[in-house]
């Protein structure tokens, strides 16, 4: 058995385990059933050469297809309560930046500290993790956390956890990419919470003692996001301080609703800012004529990331 480390790996492992058992008493008492229904039946016990007349059993037939469908739904609302808890991560919790490529996982931190095949968590905190790809479908999957999320090309996927188990966990790429894909393999560490202050609080020394150009490498995602939105020429249609220009202001947007020209809302996530980036015109907001131009093509992915990060960094 693998160890269940995280705080949602035990409820899952429950509900695996009665799907599990309740399929193989039905496959067993299933395949009774036909041999049994052979011996019994068989023609040479009867007139070989005339076929019986078998009555139905409507009562019998009613009350098995009730039945099973009671149990698919009792299986249902428990995955579905279980799913729920995973669904929505707690306030304020560690994000951390996941972009899946043609091998590798690369993990980038708030604070701009970027890794490579390894990710370093804290015990008993919160943990939520913003996936995109460079590439093609990946899925990002922790074993020892029973815990698995597609990483898909042009749009933000998430996945919230807390580990509780110290130690190195190992995360593969459950979703084939092609001809390494077996070899996509990362380590995730979690440690105390001490030690995991530490160990930023150390690189962030380091990088404070680093010369000019190795510390606007170094930079936080939102500072890096702050120089994007500036050399983009991004500020001559948007604002960061509420006041309208050619586009809406900026400040305060992320996580909030927005009315549409249609007249529909929608919700302003890592989804939502990404489309208005890539595609301007899918999801114009009310007011405001169609005149951003498409960054599809100038923004990497990590680039994205850094203006995403630094519009969530503001507040109205």
């Amino acid at each position: 058995m693998l160890p269940q480390a995280s705080s949602s790996a035990h409820s899952f492992e429950i509900l695996f385990g009665v799907i599990f058992w309740f399929s193989l008493i039905s496959f067993l008492a299933v395949s009774t059933a036909i041999v049994f229904f052979v011996i019994k039946f068989h023609r040479t016990r009867r007139d070989p050469f005339k076929t019986p007349f078998i009555h139905g059993h409507t009562v019998l037939e009613t009350s098995v297809a009730v039945g099973l469908f009671v149990v698919v739904m009792i299986f249902f609302i428990w995955g579905w309560a279980d799913y729920k808890k995973i669904l929505n991560a707690p306030q304020d919790p560690l994000e951390i930046n996941v972009i899946g490529k043609q091998w590798l996982w690369e993990m980038e931190y708030s604070n701009g500290r970027k890794l490579i095949n390894e990710m370093v968590v804290p015990k008993d905190e919160p943990v939520k993790l913003l996936f995109s790809s460079a590439d093609v479908i990946h899925s990002f999957f922790i074993p020892n956390f029973r815990l698995k999320q597609d990483v898909v090309p042009g749009l933000y996927t998430t996945l919230w956890f807390q580990a509780s188990l110290l130690g190195e966990h190992p995360v593969l790429c459950a979703e084939y990419c092609g001809s390494a894909h077996s070899k996509m393999l990362a380590t995730l560490k979690v440690v105390s919470k001490e030690d995991y202050d530490t160990w930023q609080k150390q690189w962030e020394k380091a990088k404070t003692q680093k010369v000019e150009e190795a510390q606007e490498d170094a930079a936080s995602m939102a500072e890096q996001g702050k120089g994007l939105f500036t050399q983009k020429g991004c500020t001559a249609c948007h604002t960061v301080t509420g006041q309208k220009l050619i586009g809406p202001p900026l400040n305060g947007i992320f996580g909030k609703e927005v009315e549409l020209q249609d007249g529909s809302k929608h919700f302003r996530d890592e989804n939502y800012i990404r489309e208005s980036l890539m595609t301007p015109g899918a999801k114009m907001v009310k007011g405001f004529a169609p005149l951003m131009p498409t960054f599809q093509g100038t923004l990497s992915d990590s680039e994205v990331n850094a203006v995403i990060a630094y519009l969530k960094s503001l507040k109205e």
